[in-house]
């Protein structure tokens, strides 16, 4: 598969990483606002091609897209790519609005390509042992997902300088960065939830830098807890009458463990590095390319737009807003 690459930041690197890890992967190209960092990332990840200009990448050779530009740009870019017949796979969140995301839904079925969205969780292989897991913990009624991660921009939002992971006009902050880890296991787990509380914490600039969020079902209680100002410890944990998981990561599924009423520890799965989780992402975005009837790939899409919905409404009812 030949890539192109929008964004080069680290994440960017990571999934270039991953995907020449575990699949045969060529990356093309690379777009950039300028040349400077376009040039350095390229040279450093062995691209060839640098662009500035946004359309003229569109109509690169290459087959499929990833794109790791700030979530306001995602809508606009993924749509350009899709009508320029190039698959996308798309950072989180894959747009802002759940209505963006239907409709790009729709111009990529309709041209014939894959547009997915780049989570660590719905590609990865413990996402099935986990699942597993909670057959064997019996009645659960309690849930905590936490991901709560002290930023590396924060040293320099105290210095007074805007990173864009907290400004509002790109339509960050805390939910859509984090969170989103927390919303996709709960809904991909237990469904959608009858009623929802949330509720946030804001920086000066405007971002939520912390929140948290309760998940109503009619046996259980999902709770939600992100924040970018500080670093969990504790990880999260699924409550059973039988026994209890706790997952160290929430976002990639690692060090899970079940522990029985005893306090008896059997492990689910040790640690998986970061590179490879992304390479599962590429792995299955590829696979869909080749097999676009896959009945996961439509799973993938739906829970997307569930999420998304979701998220939306956690915004709304936190008074999380965007210029």
């Amino acid at each position: 598969m030949r890539y192109g690459v929008i964004g080069t930041g680290w994440i960017a690197k990571s999934f270039i990483d991953g995907a020449r890890m575990l699949c045969n992967s060529d990356f093309a190209a690379v777009y950039s606002r300028t040349e400077e960092s376009g040039g350095r990332f390229a040279k450093d990840n062995s691209i060839p091609t640098v662009y500035t200009d946004i359309n003229e990448f569109a109509k690169g050779n290459f087959d499929a897209v990833y794109i790791a530009s700030p979530n306001r740009l995602h809508y606009e870019q993924s749509k350009l790519m899709l009508k320029n017949g190039k698959h996308v796979i798309c950072e989180k969140p894959i747009t802002v609005e759940p209505e963006e995301l239907e409709e790009l839904q729709t111009l990529a079925k309709k041209n014939g390509l894959i547009y997915i969205e780049a989570i660590m969780y719905m590609f990865n292989p413990a996402r099935e042992l986990l699942k597993e897991a909670i057959g064997k913990i019996g009645r659960i009624t309690s849930v905590h997902f936490d991901f709560s991660q002290l930023s590396s921009k924060y040293p320099a939002y105290l210095e007074g300088k805007l990173p864009n992971i907290f400004n509002p006009a790109l339509a960050t902050g805390c939910l859509m960065d984090l969170g989103i880890y927390c919303v996709y296991p709960a809904l991909d787990l237990f469904g959608m939830p009858e009623k929802i509380t949330a509720c946030a914490s804001f920086m000066e600039s405007g971002a939520d830098g912390s929140g948290n969020s309760a998940l109503l079902y009619p046996d259980k209680l999902v709770n939600l807890i992100y924040s970018k100002l500080g670093q969990d410890r504790l990880g999260s944990q699924i409550f059973g009458d039988k026994g209890t998981i706790t997952v160290e990561s929430i976002s990639k599924l690692i060090n899970m463990n079940i522990i029985d009423n005893n306090g008896n520890k059997t492990e689910i799965i040790g640690d998986v590095p970061k590179e490879k989780l992304m390479g599962y992402e590429a792995k299955a975005f590829e696979s869909f390319i080749s097999n676009p009837d896959d009945e996961y790939y439509a799973v993938t899409s739906e829970r997307a737009l569930q999420v998304s919905r979701v998220m939306k409404e956690i915004r709304k009812i936190s008074g999380i807003k965007f210029d």
